[in-house]
């Protein structure tokens, strides 16, 4: 067939589709040029309404799923495969319906913080997602002059940590790096995430050292070494720099203390163009409940008490209608919103 007469869609129906909430019959018409869905249509339309040839799917009397959008994911490969890699950490994308993943730049080896970086990990992809997979480049010491490159190759947006990353090769960004990511971004269509922790500038040894008492197996010793101070001086750092760049997108990735909210609550009434999201741990564990010894419940930032997780709700019931954002968003108009949402396609059994 030549290229002219290939058909432009893909057809699929179902007597059975989730659409706005709702169980009905659907036809759901998708461009084979930008796989997006164009139309939507509440009841079967048979395959010989359409063009000869188009293909045409009905998958009555299973279910026709929207698809999730996963939009903080580490896919660690190359270098790190074995904590997760393109293949198995796609194909658990896919199980649990999520049909589109965005990889975070770091914990593979090398991370995506050059173009250079970027393309061996494409290479690393090749042949291995059950998915679509979106990528995002990395900010560090040093980087700056990369960034432009990046984008123009692809990448959905860029990501620092204000604090160790846990990994060599990506190292902690200061404000002078900061600075100079978001002038050379300033212009571009991107978004600029970070991991919002950082040490107070009053935080000595000794203050350090006195939050690190207590026994080492203990939640609360953990906890304390990593209070919500630190992440309300990283959020208020990232918002004293937003006017270098005022139309550059801003995003906290996972923030878990409470109090942060009224710092991004007034940026955002004073313009700041900034987001942020949480966390279902963060929306569904508790400090108080978690036992001494118990290292499934470790992470950064840390799950704190139930009346922050409390608060954490509050605030996104403020915002409820807020709760999705369109598909290739890296963040929601809420101050605060829960990860994950999308619209692609499932088809499962019910």
């Amino acid at each position: 067939m030549e290229a002219s007469q290939i058909p432009s869609i893909a057809v699929i129906a179902s007597s059975r589709a989730v659409i706005s909430g709702r169980l009905t019959s659907a036809t759901i018409v998708v461009s084979r040029t930008t796989g997006k869905i164009t139309a939507v249509f509440d009841v079967v339309i048979p395959a010989s309404d359409f063009p000869a040839g188009t293909p045409y799917t009905d998958y009555s009397p299973h279910v026709l799923l929207p698809g999730l959008v996963d939009a903080h994911v580490h896919l660690n490969e190359p270098g790190r495969t074995e904590w997760e890699g393109f293949y198995t950490g796609t194909q658990a994308a896919a199980f649990g319906g999520v049909t589109t993943v965005i990889d975070m730049p770091l914990n593979a080896i090398p991370p995506t913080t050059t173009v250079a970086n970027f393309k061996e990990k494409l290479r690393a992809a090749q042949g291995k997602c059950w998915v679509d997979v979106g990528f995002y480049g990395g900010i560090i010491p040093g980087n700056a002059g990369d960034l432009k490159a990046l984008v123009q190759e692809g990448v959905r947006g860029f990501k620092g940590f204000l604090i160790d990353s846990g990994v060599d090769e990506f190292p902690a960004v200061s404000s002078e790096d900061i600075r100079k990511a978001m002038a050379e971004l300033a212009d571009e269509p991107t978004t600029l995430m970070f991991h919002a922790e950082m040490l107070p500038p009053s935080t000595g040894s000794v203050e350090k050292d006195e939050a690190l008492e207590g026994p080492p197996e203990a939640y609360s010793t953990f906890l304390a070494s990593r209070p919500s101070s630190f992440e309300t001086c990283a959020v208020d750092e990232i918002i004293s720099l937003s006017h270098l760049a005022p139309k550059l997108p801003l995003h906290i990735v996972h923030l878990s203390a409470m109090e942060a909210i009224p710092l991004l609550r007034k940026a955002r009434a004073d313009g700041v163009p900034i987001t942020a999201e949480t966390c279902y741990h963060y929306l569904s564990l508790a400090a108080e409940e978690i036992r001494d010894g118990d290292t499934r419940h470790k992470c950064c930032p840390p799950i704190r008490s139930q009346l922050n997780q409390d608060s954490l709700w509050e605030e996104l019931e403020r915002h409820a209608e807020d709760a999705s954002f369109p598909p290739g968003a890296v963040s929601r108009p809420s101050a605060l919103a829960s990860q994950s949402c999308g619209r692609s396609l499932v088809v499962g059994k019910l």
